[in-house]
């Protein structure tokens, strides 16, 4: 039995026409080793940005529906040029929308989660010897509403495609060999991981890491679908391999050290210490799909008995938090709001920490040499965050990613246009 192999390529791996010619080569090469093969691609190049741009010049607060019509359009034109591409060298290529192979999504706009992918279009054209190309990062309702599934959404389209055809492994293609210990244009001496596990990988892209969106490390150690990140460019590096942590061997208790910069705390000042009160709260922000990452309570007043709830999001959620705080703070009795948008999270990630003691206090006295104030704490079993400054985010990673012992005597190299961290 033929297996079947899902890559993963993004937009700056297809940004023209001669990248996408080299993509189609790395898609050949892995069709002549025998495998079925399915491709996801993203949109080329910084056309989602362009179509945002064009939307917002016309409108300042554009319809969801409306803007995932408008991005779900750019992967259309990268999946039938790439299919031209294959076409072009002899091999029977065929591109097919999020509608025409049925990955069906939850009914919101911008944000939406699969529920499900029809198979059997797919089965049938592998059947006939076909390569497949599928526009990634979009989907479609069961009324037939177009929808898109966010950041990342195209690494959420692969490993789900992987796991609905039981995929022998989804090999994401990128601009960097793999992943880091960290972002190596902080720390240059990075080490590349040639394994690591779901859950660092998970904890890791929750953390900052910019390699992998959550949503798709998730959906692989659900499905426990083998993942690959590798270079479009350098095909003889086999990259980075996530599995399972029962098939590693952990060397060290630290895997890796990230920054996540796009989060914003907000403190909502003299809330009333009774029952229910945060249930409100955060149940309000998770109808309107804002996700709450770090939460800290302070101790209740005993005269006023009110006490303070701190909590950080995403940054782009900011505005639409805050229209729903002002609606609610009147209902819950709660004083003022305040917002601080210059921190950024700072995390150390590590299977080999559980039962390891002395990490934590080594991260503290590391951040406190620095001159590092620690605003809010986090922790789970692999991993430790901490809340600071952004000012002091760099030098936070390279000196935590020294006393860790995490770096190597090779200098990464970085092509692309990756996320500022």
């Amino acid at each position: 039995m033929r297996k079947i192999i899902v890559q993963k390529f993004g937009g700056t791996s297809v940004a023209d026409t001669d990248k996408i010619k080299n993509v189609a080569k790395v898609v050949i090469k892995e069709k002549q080793n025998g495998n079925d093969v399915v491709v996801v691609v993203s949109a080329m190049g910084h056309t989602t940005d362009h179509l945002v741009k064009m939307a917002k010049a016309l409108s300042p607060n554009p319809s969801g529906r409306e803007m995932d019509m408008l991005l779900s359009t750019g992967e259309g034109v990268s999946i039938a040029l790439l299919a031209m591409a294959l076409q072009a060298e002899g091999y029977d290529a065929v591109s097919f929308n999020a509608m025409q192979v049925g990955i069906l999504t939850e009914n919101i706009h911008s944000k939406a989660r699969i529920i499900d992918i029809k198979t059997d279009k797919l089965r049938k054209n592998l059947d006939e010897g076909k390569i497949i190309v599928v526009a990634g990062f979009q989907g479609v309702t069961e009324d037939g509403e177009i929808t898109t599934l966010g950041r990342g959404g195209s690494d959420t389209s692969a490993v789900a495609l992987a796991a609905a055809l039981n995929a022998e492994r989804c090999d994401i293609y990128t601009d960097v060999e793999g992943v880091y210990t960290t972002d190596p244009r902080v720390v240059p001496n990075a080490s590349k991981l040639d394994e690591v596990s779901y859950e660092e990988m998970l904890e890791l892209a929750h953390a900052g890491a910019n390699v992998l969106h959550p949503r798709s490390v998730e959906t692989a150690k659900q499905f426990a679908v083998p993942l690959r990140v590798r270079s479009s460019f350098k095909l003889d590096n086999l990259g980075t391999l996530i599995l399972g942590v029962e098939k590693m061997e952990l060397y060290k208790p630290v895997a890796g050290v990230a920054a996540d910069l796009t989060q914003a705390r907000i403190v909502v000042c003299d809330v009333p210490d009774t029952p229910g009160v945060a249930a409100n709260l955060f149940s309000a922000l998770a109808k309107e799909n804002i996700s709450v990452d770090m939460i800290i309570q302070s101790y209740a007043r005993k005269i006023s008995n009110t006490n303070d709830i701190a909590f950080t999001i995403d940054a782009n959620d900011l505005s639409k938090t805050l229209a729903v705080l002002e609606k609610l703070k009147d209902k819950i009795n709660a004083g003022d709001i305040k917002v601080d948008d210059e921190i950024a999270k700072v995390s150390i990630v590590g299977a080999g920490m559980i039962d390891r003691p002395g990490i934590a206090s080594t991260m503290f006295e590391t951040l406190a040499k620095l001159g590092v104030n620690i605003r809010m704490i986090s922790t789970s079993e692999i991993k430790i965050s901490c809340l600071v400054d952004k000012i002091d985010a760099q030098k936070s990673v390279k000196a935590l990613h020294t006393v860790f012992d995490l770096e190597c005597d090779v200098v990464a190299d970085v092509k692309g246009d990756l996320p500022d961290v």
